[in-house]
């Protein structure tokens, strides 16, 4: 009987967040990984044929961002995955959400941006992550986030 494959969300808005994730995409090797982003384009432009597109949004939109979390609702529940990680931002931190309603381990990494201090989803994510990660040492704390290296 073969071995079952690992499955893994990973989900994150366009711009650094989705690099920093694309940059980790050799650690998936082995695993049936789902790639999840804001914009469509981005799938495409890292040949991801059966990537999902999620509504970006801030907080600054309450509507979209409510759009935004029943998408990735219905993401997670359509594909159960066993693994959601993501690098940011809110649409990632959603999905991390939903993963923690269904009972899924789930992984945050905050961007290597955010190097002063952690960002607002990355604050939000240490309620929700199993595993909650911060790319700078000097921002890790004994209760997390912790810190395991930089992507970047």
């Amino acid at each position: 009987m073969a071995e079952k494959k690992l499955k893994v969300l990973a989900a994150s808005s366009g711009g650094g967040h989705w690099e920093q994730l694309m940059t980790m995409r050799s650690a998936f090797e082995g695993c049936d990984i789902i790639f999840a982003t804001t914009i469509p384009g981005l799938l495409s432009k890292y040949d991801i044929r059966d990537g999902l597109v999620l509504p970006d949004c801030s907080r600054d939109s309450i509507t979209m961002s409510i759009r935004c979390f029943f998408s990735a609702f219905a993401i997670v529940i359509r594909h159960r995955p066993d693994v959601i990680i993501s690098t940011g931002a809110a649409p990632g931190l959603f999905c991390l959400l939903a993963g923690k309603l269904t009972g899924k381990r789930t992984i945050w990494i905050d961007s290597v941006a955010n190097v002063e201090k952690l960002s607002l989803s990355g604050k939000l994510a240490g309620h929700i992550a199993t595993l909650w990660l911060t790319q700078w040492q000097h921002l890790s704390r004994p209760d997390g986030p912790h810190y395991a290296g930089a992507v970047l």
